[in-house]
């Protein structure tokens, strides 16, 4: 009878553990319902370069997600989905699609802000929670399209808090909550709620060295996205490149400590209005992989392009594209030429 008294001295302590497990389980399942119709799913289409083929390029479809934010079919997701995209659709949780037009992205902070081409009824908006509000260790949802499995939950924990604030190109510059939930290709720019399904913030990147999730997970803060997208609204460039410094930019002939080499430009985009040209012949210089024969900025309105003065680029490059008066230097083909074509209004 000694041996039995322990374990029935535990059994509530196992009633309340197993009671709690299923109070949080059926928290999830009701949480799910209430934040799943903000979330949608992205597909965008865009042209990569592929020297293979006799036009140098080819169409290439994308995936990722986001979350309506308002009645008026605003949707916020990561910059990196649809930053070259020619085409963007998003797909609601009935399953309907919907053209979506970019209004602002701020690659730097990995932001951005579409709009819905037409409204249909019934959207269901999330809420923007306090960022600054949530500490370490709290529960987190997570739902996107990892590998294009559409409304996926997964959860998990803030693991840490970070703050990038560099000044060099490339690399996500702002506050962000680091978490062991599942996060995939197809989940980025998707929400991370709290339990009150409040939208804390906005996938970005895993860190990973198979490829998949390994725990390591970023998603840049809520009031982070918040201030980006509409408090220091960068409009959207159609443009992607790498910052080539040091021994990359002396192998480029680069006249100057450093120049932004245009990878990819979308269609109907300020950037291709600029006419800027994209490189289409893959590289490999040192551990860089990359596509060479763009254009090679070097300026924008006569402030050199250096890692030193990123910020002041960005801050020109948003009175730029507001104004619709820009003046870029570029090297193109050997020869230094300054492109300053008007900027249509979008």
């Amino acid at each position: 009878m000694r041996s039995v008294l322990p374990v029935l001295k535990l059994l509530p302590l196992l009633v309340v553990v197993v009671a709690s497990r299923t109070s949080f389980a059926d928290d999830y399942r009701d949480l799910f319902a209430k934040v799943d119709p903000s979330v949608v799913v992205l597909y965008t289409v865009e042209r990569v370069a592929a020297p293979q083929l006799r036009s140098g390029e080819t169409s290439a479809q994308g995936l990722g997600s986001g979350f309506l934010i308002n009645d008026e079919g605003y949707i916020i997701t990561a910059a990196h989905v649809v930053q070259t995209a020619d085409k963007v659709r998003a797909e609601l949780v009935d399953g309907t699609q919907i053209d979506a037009k970019i209004i602002a992205s701020n690659p730097v902070k990995d932001v951005a802000l579409l709009k819905l081409a037409s409204m249909p009824s019934g959207i269901k908006p999330a809420k923007l929670g306090d960022s600054d509000k949530v500490r370490v260790g709290e529960e987190i949802l997570v739902i996107g399209a990892p590998y294009g499995l559409s409304h996926t939950l997964s959860v998990g924990h803030i693991s840490a808090r970070h703050t990038n604030d560099g000044s060099v190109l490339g690399e996500v510059q702002a506050e962000t909550f680091q978490t062991d939930a599942a996060i995939n290709q197809g989940n980025s720019g998707g929400p991370m709620f709290n339990r009150r399904g409040e939208v804390i913030g906005v996938v970005s990147y895993i860190r990973s060295r198979s490829g998949g999730s390994e725990g390591l997970g970023f998603a840049v803060t809520s009031n982070a996205a918040y201030e980006a997208l509409f408090e220091q609204r960068t409009p959207w460039s159609g443009m992607s490149g790498v910052l080539l410094t040091g021994e990359l930019a002396a192998a480029l002939n680069v006249p100057q400590e450093s120049g932004y080499l245009v990878q990819r430009v979308a269609s109907d985009s300020p950037a291709a209005r600029l006419g800027l040209r994209p490189s289409r012949i893959p590289a490999r210089i040192g551990q860089q992989e990359l596509f060479i024969g763009g254009d090679i900025i070097l300026s924008l309105n006569n402030i050199s392009l250096a890692p030193g003065k990123m910020r002041e680029m960005m801050e020109m490059r948003k009175t730029a594209m507001k104004t619709g008066s820009v003046a870029i230097r570029v090297l193109r083909d050997g020869e230094v030429i300054t492109l300053d074509a008007p900027i249509p209004g979008r």
